[in-house]
């Protein structure tokens, strides 16, 4: 059947059903043909000043820490982050509001009287909507979450002034390789000529410091050119040759992730006064991010999806039980997509209780395969469930209000967690 072409009057949700069927590949890795179409719409610069934010982890709340900062110093912020956790038009924030069905409806209209007859991935469309919408709000700064990896990921068109790498873990090893090296080289792929690069990732690879001599981009990392250590339960501080902080607030994200955001903005060229530093770390919170849900049981979700990721996960955990005067059982809501390190990952957490969900659609691992890795760790007390919502209802039928409830494993699952939340609570 042939795919009907949406237009600017269509709804957003046709639009995404025509996106998901025009290219024959969910991820096709490589830069010609989205920059192509960017430059026939002249999306290639569209802000002064460009953050491209790349890494194994950490990029969402890097990109949220960059945002706030900037905007409590009054700049005008667009941020582009995937994927979504409960709609489409969360992806593009414009001075931190979420963008509209009707903006993005605009920007895709646009976008296919521009393509003529190259093909898109639904991702190469996304990003090039975000561009559209930043170029036409006329922004002071644009902040580019990398979807996958770095080179050749469709943010990459844009030569950005600042480019950032978080962290560097084994992920999508089918794309970017199964060595540190080889996936440290395609995060790399972000550095440009006449830019600076920030590196919050202490285990540098050889691979990144390479790609950065042969191009002739300054490097600034963590513990050589700048530093941060918290001084106490509720402050930290941040030290660089250019610029100092004390006192800051302990913000809602990982520390690690708030010092790299803070020295990408210092070694821009961007003049930021100590007060936005503050303020905007106090507002630095995102979605899915070892958020609580309720309170008794304690119900947290946490997007964790890969082994680095559960590791902070565990820790985060620990600290809290510490802090608790009772805790009951950990119960795990977990679902996974099959081509994540599923073995390593389920191998840090340590909960009482499992509730394995199945995740759908061509990358979607089963419950019982969760099971299995669980049962092989040593688990006893394992279920598996053909949805994440039965997984998450049973949690809550068990648990004690001293229990706590860990939702984790993937976007996929958080999202599911989330949508189905109100039927879940009221028993449907």
């Amino acid at each position: 059947m042939q795919n009907k072409v949406p237009n600017a009057m269509s709804d957003l949700s046709t639009w995404l059903c025509y996106l998901e069927r025009l290219h024959p590949t969910t991820i096709d890795l490589g830069l010609d043909r989205v920059k192509t179409v960017a430059q026939r719409l002249d999306l290639l610069r569209p802000a002064e000043m460009v953050f491209t934010v790349a890494g194994t982890n950490g990029k969402g709340t890097t990109c949220r820490t960059l945002e706030m900062i900037l905007l409590a110093d009054e700049y005008q912020v667009g941020v582009y982050s995937s994927p979504h956790l409960l709609r489409f038009t969360e992806r593009v924030r414009i001075n931190n509001q979420e963008s509209t069905e009707q903006d993005t409806v605009k920007a895709f209209a646009e976008i296919e009287k521009s393509r003529g007859d190259i093909s898109l991935t639904y991702f190469e469309y996304a990003t090039l909507a975000a561009l559209y919408q930043f170029k036409q709000a006329q922004l002071d700064v644009v902040i580019l979450e990398v979807g996958l990896g770095g080179r050749l990921d469709a943010t990459n068109i844009v030569d950005a002034d600042i480019s950032v790498i978080t962290t560097i873990g084994i992920d999508h090893v089918d794309y970017l390789g199964n060595t540190r090296e080889s996936i440290g080289r395609e995060k790399a792929g972000i550095f440009k000529p006449n830019s600076i690069a920030i590196i919050g990732e202490p285990d540098i690879p050889e691979s990144i410091l390479e790609v950065a001599k042969i191009i002739g981009c300054p490097l600034y990392t963590v513990n050589h050119n700048w530093s941060y250590s918290q001084t106490d339960k509720h402050q930290w501080q941040f030290d660089s040759p250019l610029e100092q902080y004390q006192c800051l607030p302990i913000p809602h994200i990982p520390l690690t992730n708030a010092a790299t955001a803070i020295a990408a903005l210092t070694y821009s060229s961007l003049k930021i006064n100590q007060h936005a530093v503050h303020e905007g770390l106090t507002q630095a919170s995102l979605m899915g991010r070892f958020q609580q849900l309720q309170i008794s049981p304690l119900v947290i979700i946490d997007v964790a999806h890969n082994p680095h990721a559960a590791n902070y996960l565990y820790n985060q955990l620990e600290q809290l039980k510490s802090e608790r005067l009772s805790v009951g059982k950990v119960r795990f809501v977990i679902g996974m997509l099959k081509d994540k390190d599923i073995k390593s990952t389920l191998a840090i957490l340590h909960g009482d209780v499992w509730y394995c969900a199945s995740l759908y659609g061509e990358r979607g691992c089963s419950g019982e395969v969760l099971k299995q890795y669980l049962l092989e760790n040593g688990v006893i007390d394992v279920t598996s469930f053909d949805t994440v919502a039965d997984a998450y209802r049973k949690a809550m039928q068990d648990a004690k209000e001293d229990d706590i409830i860990i939702v984790c494993g993937s976007f996929h699952t958080v999202s599911d967690v989330l949508v189905n939340l109100s039927e879940i609570n009221h028993g449907k």
